[in-house]
């Protein structure tokens, strides 16, 4: 027997309804559905995510808002799975983000003085410390990969104010971890490297690199992956132009690829 198809709704509340509804039918009528729980969803968010930054990268609109669907489908669904395990609903969900968000923002809901943006992150630190947390770095998730967990960190201990007073002097501990790493591994063709201490030296350039980018602004994640759609852009490029000539990449030499190459630099 079908289920009835709930009809389009057009406030924001309805239409979260809407969605709760059927996410609530599908979880008893389908047997995908029915068999998940917060693990097995768990990979599937993580590419959704993944998904929603490639889109906006890519400012494609479109997408977006179908990947903030998927999203916001998958939340719901650990909330209801929650539900169903008498643990919480989405309306303690709800509720709890927007205790935490009126109560972290004294300067709108209480009598808190700010002047600019790092006294609003000052300020939310410091009450999260006194909320309980033991270290000003406990919100920094253990499973994030490694650039953008530096980028947070440093983020964070900035709020308190952990962190250079001027670009300048970033700068130049990115020149200092560059020199050293130079000096230690400049090395001919041959000779033998320690890779675990060329390993930390070059984790220290990286950090100061990320470090230097937050000061003027730029998100490291995501620079490093438009230049990383850039080069494979260029590099398809490079591919069809070679197929096209019948030529074969492995027999060319990289003289030859640099012609391709160029022309993708052109295009992009």
């Amino acid at each position: 027997m079908a289920h009835p198809i709930p009809e389009p709704q057009y406030t924001p509340g309805k239409a979260l309804e809407r969605l709760i509804t059927i996410l609530d039918t599908l979880r008893i009528a389908c047997p995908w559905d029915r068999k998940q729980t917060m693990e097995s969803l768990r990979h599937l968010t993580i590419e959704e995510l993944y998904e929603l930054t490639d889109a906006i990268l890519e400012k494609d609109y479109n997408e977006i808002k179908k990947e903030l669907g998927d999203v916001m489908l998958h939340l719901l669904f650990y909330t209801k799975i929650a539900d169903e395990q008498q643990q919480f609903n989405v309306v303690d969900v709800l509720n709890a983000i927007c205790d935490k968000l009126i109560i972290r923002h004294p300067h709108i809901y209480a009598d808190t003085k700010v002047a600019n943006e790092e006294d609003v992150k000052s300020n939310w630190e410091s009450i999260k410390l006194k909320e309980g947390n033991k270290s000003v770095l406990s919100g920094v998730p253990k499973g994030l990969p490694a650039l953008v967990k530096a980028y947070r960190i440093q983020d964070k201990v900035r709020g308190v104010g952990f962190d250079w007073d001027n670009k300048t002097e970033v700068w130049g501990k990115v020149e200092e971890e560059l020199a050293e790493f130079k000096h230690e591994f400049n090395l001919t063709d041959g000779e033998s490297v320690d890779q675990e201490k060329a390993e930390a030296e070059f984790g220290d350039l990286l950090f100061s690199l990320i470090n230097y980018a937050r000061h003027l602004g730029i998100n490291p994640e995501n620079a490093l992956e438009r230049t990383n759609k850039k080069f494979m852009q260029r590099f398809r490029h490079l591919e069809k132009r070679a197929a096209e000539n019948g030529q074969s990449l492995k027999e060319m030499t990289l003289a030859e690829m640099d012609v391709y190459w160029n022309e993708a630099k052109k295009l992009s």
